[in-house]
């Protein structure tokens, strides 16, 4: 492990602007697939965060608010226009009845779907270029 005290080299320099590149190519790739399926790149992340979801169950909106980063006005917001286009389906826990739990609609799914199939194929090709640039900086 190298010390975090040694001064960095021309070549870590441009590994980190390599990754930070790569990072933003794959960004402008996934917001351009989701523009492409006419949806918002945001609706995007909140449909595979419902699809994704760690618990493995049908996540809340307080859930959704930290697999996103977002404040939770914020996801509120994006969940009424995604249920809006027809993604989305609010229902109400059966167990807290407080809580909303999210799940996708069967035309949310179709087209999440579509999308990760894109994303899998960019990924496979980021996951090389990635594994090369992380190499250079060991």
């Amino acid at each position: 492990m190298t010390d975090p005290d040694t001064p960095l080299t021309d070549d870590d320099y441009r590994s980190l602007a390599e990754f930070r590149h790569a990072l933003r190519r794959f960004l402008a790739f996934s917001e351009g697939a989701a523009r492409d399926h006419d949806i918002t790149p945001a609706q995007h992340q909140l449909l595979l965060a419902i699809r994704g979801s760690a618990s493995g169950r049908q996540p809340s909106t307080s859930e959704l608010a930290e697999a996103l980063q977002l404040r939770l006005h914020s996801v509120g917001g994006l969940i009424d226009r995604a249920e809006a286009n027809g993604y989305v389906e609010r229902r109400i826990d059966p167990g807290d009845a407080r809580r909303t739990l999210l799940t996708l609609t069967e035309h949310g799914q179709s087209l999440l779907d579509s999308l990760s199939v894109l994303h899998r194929s960019e990924l496979r090709t980021f996951r090389t270029e990635l594994a090369a640039i992380l190499d250079q900086l060991n």
